[in-house]
This record gives structure tokens, sequence and C-alpha cells, in this order.
């Protein structure tokens, strides 16, 4: 506290994605002078690249389609989903709190939204849990209107070629393009598209990238600036409460207080290697991570290192997870439901339900040390479905043959030689699970039995995910244990404020999304349940700032930088 602080503010975010945009919105909407900061020359972190997806039960997108739960039954679905390693409390405020955030995002003409109707709930058949889901998602939305802010946007692989660009319910149709008339018509609608983006020259974004250009736009009306390049080093403490942050911004140190407090909204430590091998399990230390490049631990290990406590840092969102010859990760969420397909693992053999939620497929997958394994499918699985960005009867490029991603081969035992499994092991699994296909009931491991599994499964089938694998030639997929970042993090409270190990409060300090320990514990609710957490704690976390006294801080400001520069985006970027 010995030093002037270049900037003052009543609440700091560190970190740009959906918890960090959400809280600044909500101090904002309390009339605190509120600073987003972000260490990348993008915006939107983790949120920006992935789905976009919201779960967040009686959000009022959902309340006016008629989706209305008790609160009771989402209760009694997050004590299944959790197992007891939530507190309630942490569990009530999200239950109860999360509706009146979205209620706030609905005041704003920019937040437009719609119901993901048929995407079930991760366990739609726990007690509580919904076939028809409780996702909602943004709608699509042109980056044009962001104006000087379009170019600081994170991108994302949601746009085509062409300006195509399509939401998860599109993805969901246009995966049946080769077996469904709904699939078709979606074809027609992407090809009216990419037409229609030529002559207007629209910049059309979905998923995640949508709902952090809504944000983005409620942000500027609310005149919440964001700085980016700007990367927290420290935090500043006086007399055990967090006051303010050091950080590295345009080559040189910065001090920014924060009368009200410092919230972590940085994303976890999914490219943080070292980290990674001291907490991740054996299986899981390699990265193959889609989170955000920037996302390395830093408010967990800064939060830590003040004496915070520390949760399911042996965890993480584990999707399984494709290499591609150029070095993205390309996560494999509708590929494991085309039904001429099973996984295996270096004997030959399954070892789970396929078409399991992603979280759950890769924690079997790390328990039984299967990494890596194996998709295998034949040619006409190959020419119905899309497979990691691969149209139906497209070939793979060379590149996915030339790094040892993709085998291809006549036979099955010429098939188990190229991956070095047991030829004999291989053939056998593939007759057991045909067996199982025939009848439309897989016995070892209850494929198909979940509504979940049936989303991106094919509706032409008896069963949407079984089918025989019986055409060469056939082909096999060497899957990595992905993950789209990772679980683990500062403890947190009811309010979002960090707790050191003996459950006490450190006075100002907040973290919300990756840079906290899940409120989801080891599994999963459903789609959106990264996001919608990560929102919701961030709304908590700037209401509390909020009613707490500010810290005073006037005796030791000293901006060097005039207001205008540091509410433009241009002037850090």
């Amino acid at each position: 506290m010995a030093e002037a602080f270049d900037h003052i503010v009543d609440f700091l975010v560190v970190g740009s994605g959906g918890g960090g945009m959400a809280a600044g919105i909500a101090a904002a909407d309390k009339g605190l002078d509120t600073l987003i900061i972000d260490k990348g020359s993008k915006y939107g972190g983790s949120t920006a690249i992935s789905g976009g997806g919201i779960w967040i039960p009686n959000a009022p997108t959902l309340r006016r389609k008629g989706a209305v739960d008790t609160r009771a039954s989402i209760r009694r679905y997050l004590d299944i989903v959790t197992a007891g390693r939530v507190p309630a409390d942490r569990l009530d405020a999200f239950v109860d709190r999360g509706p009146e955030l979205m209620e706030l995002l609905d005041k704003s003409p920019h937040m437009k939204m719609y119901w993901v109707k048929g995407y079930s709930d991760y366990h739609p058949e726990y007690e509580g849990g919904s076939v028809l889901g409780r996702t909602i998602e943004c709608k699509p939305f042109d980056t044009r209107k962001l104006k000087h802010n379009e170019k600081f946007q994170r991108p994302n692989s949601m746009k085509g070629p062409l300006g195509l660009w399509v939401t998860s319910k599109d993805y969901h149709d246009l995966a049946m393009v080769k077996r469904t008339w709904r699939g078709r018509r979606a074809s027609l609608v992407a090809a009216w598209r990419v037409a229609s983006n030529v002559v207007r020259r629209r910049h059309m974004a979905t998923g995640g990238r949508a709902l952090v250009a809504r944000m983005r736009m409620v942000l500027e009306d609310s005149g919440v600036p964001l700085w980016l390049k700007t990367s927290m080093t420290d935090v500043i403490v006086d007399g055990g409460t967090v006051v303010g942050i050091v950080a590295e911004r345009e080559g040189r140190t910065v001090r920014i207080g924060a009368r009200r407090g410092v919230l972590f909204a940085c994303g976890g430590f999914d490219h943080n290697n070292e980290m990674r091998a001291e907490y991740l399990p054996e299986h899981g230390v390699a990265n193959a991570s889609a989170g955000a490049r920037e996302n390395t631990g830093d408010g967990i290990r800064i939060g830590h290192k003040l004496g915070a406590a520390l949760d399911l840092m042996d965890d993480a969102w584990w999707m399984p997870s494709v290499f591609h010859p150029m070095g993205a990760v390309i996560p494999l969420v509708s590929e494991r439901s085309i039904p001429a397909s099973v996984i295996v693992n270096s004997d030959g053999e399954r070892f789970t339900n396929e078409s399991a939620p992603y979280v759950n497929f890769v924690h079997d997958q790390l328990e039984g040390g299967h990494v890596p394994a194996w998709f295998v499918m034949d040619t006409k699985a190959k020419n119905r479905y899309p497979f990691a960005q691969v149209l139906p009867n497209m070939p793979f490029p060379q590149g996915f043959y030339d790094s040892g991603v993709v085998h291809r081969a006549d036979t099955l035992e010429e098939l188990a030689g190229k991956i070095g499994v047991p030829a004999a092991k291989l053939a056998a699994t593939v007759e057991r699970f045909n067996g199982f296909a025939r009848k439309g009931k897989d016995d070892d491991f209850g494929r198909g039995e979940s509504a979940y599994d049936h989303y991106y499964g094919d509706p032409t089938m008896t069963n949407p995910v079984l089918d025989e694998i019986v055409k060469g030639p056939f082909y096999a997929i060497r899957c990595e244990a992905g993950d789209l970042g990772t679980k683990g993090g500062l403890v947190t409270d009811s309010d979002a404020r960090v707790l050191r190990e003996d459950g006490t409060a450190i006075e100002g300090l907040y973290a919300t999304g990756n840079a906290s320990a899940s409120v989801m514990g080891n599994d999963y609710a459903g789609a959106g349940a990264t996001i919608g957490p990560a929102m919701v704690f961030g709304y908590i976390a700037a209401l509390d700032a909020a009613r707490r006294d500010p810290a005073d801080l006037s005796g030791v400001a000293g901006s060097s930088r005039s207001a205008e520069a540091d509410r433009s985006i241009d002037a850090v970027s």
C-alpha cells in the first residue's frame, strides 16, 4: 500500500469470459465504477471459443416457453449430480440467484436467447433431470454492431466457409444431412445463408462468440471499460483485505486499486503444464486442452499463495478429443453417437458407453488408463456422418494419416495391426457389438438407454446409437483424454468469496468460473453447466461487493493516464 495506485475503481474483474462479463454488467447495474482486464489480446476467454450453452434452470427464456421446474426438483437433481462434493449453500445460491442474473440480462435489447429444446440434461434419468433439457443459447449476432470492438473479439470454429454460420441446433440437424429430411432442409438453409451473406456481408457469430458479443454490447452501454494485454502478477493487500492488483500493461507495471473488491474470473490452469503435472491424474497430464491459451492458473496460484484453500484440483471438464494435424484440439461430442462405431483400448476392447456425457466418458478412460483410445468405424459410418470437422463422404485430409491420428485398412485384422491392438480381440469386440446392434440393446454398457445418448444419434435407427460395423474399409482414429478447461480452483462460499483452509473469507477477494472449485463437483449437469455457474457466481460476487464498505484508497491515488485512454480498448490492443 505504500506505493501510489495508477488507477482506482470500485470493482475490478480479472478475466473477460462469461463470468467476468456477467460480473461487470451486474456491478455497473449496482452503480459501481468497474473495470475488466484480460491478459489476452482478444476478449471472451474460453467462453468465446465454446458452444455458448448456458445451464441455468428457470431462466426467463425457459419460463416463457413453459419449461418451469420446481426448486425441489432442481436441487434434487444437483444433489445427485454433485454427490456430496459441494456445500448445500453454494447449490442454493446457484439455483436461487441464477434466474435473477438472467432477468437482469433480459432487460437489455442485446441479449436475445433461445431454448435448445431436446438437448437433454446430461443425466436425464436422475431424479429431477430433464429429457427436454434446460440449456439456452444466444441467437446469432452480427458482430459488425460491435464497431471498434469487433476486431478484438476472440474467434472460434463455429463459422464455416463463405460466411456459413450454424448454431448448435443447426449442427444437430446438419449432422443427419445424409439420413433425414430435417438434415436435408438444414443443408438448404445453410446454402441460403452462404448466398445471403455474400450479398449482405454480415459477420454472423453463433455459440459462445455470440454470447460474448452480446454481453460486450451490454458492457459498452453500461460504460464498463475492458483493458486487454493486461496481465495480473500479484494482489495488493492492506490489513488482510485485498484492495487491488499489480499487473503488466503495455510493457510497464501498473497498480490498480479496487475499493469494493477484486474478482478472479481468469480461467483454470489448462495450459500450465507444471500445474497439470502436479495436480491432474497420470493419464490426464498431457495437454490436449481446448481452453483459451491464456488459462495458466494465474488466479489460482496467486490466491493459493495468499492462503486460499483449493479443491477439485485433480479434475477437469474432460472431453475426448482428436489432435488436428495443424495442432488444434477437436472435441468429439456428436461423433461418439455415430451408430456403426466403437471406442476401444489398447487391448482392442470397449471400456464404457461411448455415447455417455463426455466428462463421464473420460473419467472411465482415465480410471482404466485407456490413453490413447481408438475410435473404430466402417465406411458406411464415414460416408453417413461428419467426424472431426470432416464432412460425410469426404476423405480425411492426408495430414491426419501422416500424423498417425487416422488409420485406414480393408479389414479389421489389418487395422488392428496398424494401431497395435490384438487383432482377435478387436474382431471379437466388433462381433459382440454387432450382436447388440442387431437386437437394439447394448448389454455391456447400456449405450442408448439414456435420452442424452440419443440427441446426436441417428433417429432412423431402432436404437439411434447402435448399428453394425460391417463394411470396409475400416477407420481408426486416435482419441486423447482432452479437456475444455480444468475444474479445480479456489474454494469459495455462497457469495463467491474466496475462503482460507479454516473456512474464513479473504476479504475483498472473489472467484468464479474455472478459477474456482466447480459448483458441479466432479460431474456435469447439462450443456452450459460451465458457463452458467460462472456467470451466476460472477453476478453474486458483484452484488456482495456492492454491499461492502469501500476501502479508502484516495490518499494513494496517482493516475498517470487519462480516463479516455483507460476506457479505450484500442489504446491497449
